[in-house]
C-alpha cells in the first residue's frame, strides 16, 4: 500500500466551476480542475504523492488519514449558551429530544447544499 493509498480522494462536478473538481480533505488545499473526470482524477493522485513527499522533505508529520475512516458517530460541538438555550427550547416544543433535534436540523442543512 502506498502512503497516498490512506488519503480520499473525491472528484466531483461542480456546477460552479462547470468542471470536474478533485480534492484531497485534510492534505492539499485547492483541487485539480478538468472536464476529464479519469484525467482530474490521475492529476489529483499525483497531487496527492507530492504533497506527501513535500511533507516527508520538510520533515514534517503527515496529517491525519482519511481514507477508509470509521466515524463514531458522535462528535462534540461547543456553542455559546444562548444558542444552547434557544435550540433546547426549540426540542422541548417539537416534542423531540435535543440530539435528535440536532440531527435533524444538521440532516436539512447538509441536503440544502
Amino acid at each position: 500500500m502506498r502512503k497516498s493509498d490512506k488519503y480520499l480522494k473525491i472528484v466531483e462536478w461542480s456546477k460552479e466551476d462547470g468542471c470536474y473538481v478533485g480534492t484531497c480533505p485534510g492534505l492539499i488545499y485547492g483541487g485539480i480542475h478538468g472536464d476529464d473526470e479519469a484525467e482530474v482524477y490521475r492529476e489529483l493522485c499525483e497531487a496527492v504523492a507530492e504533497a506527501i513527499e513535500l511533507y516527508e522533505a520538510d520533515k514534517r508529520p503527515l496529517p491525519t488519514e482519511t481514507a477508509g475512516r470509521e466515524y463514531s458517530g458522535r462528535f462534540v460541538l461547543r456553542i455559546d449558551k444562548e444558542l444552547h438555550r434557544e435550540i433546547a427550547l426549540r426540542a422541548l416544543r417539537a416534542g423531540e429530544s435535543l440530539n435528535s433535534y440536532c440531527q435533524e436540523i444538521l440532516k436539512k442543512g447538509v441536503r440544502q447544499e
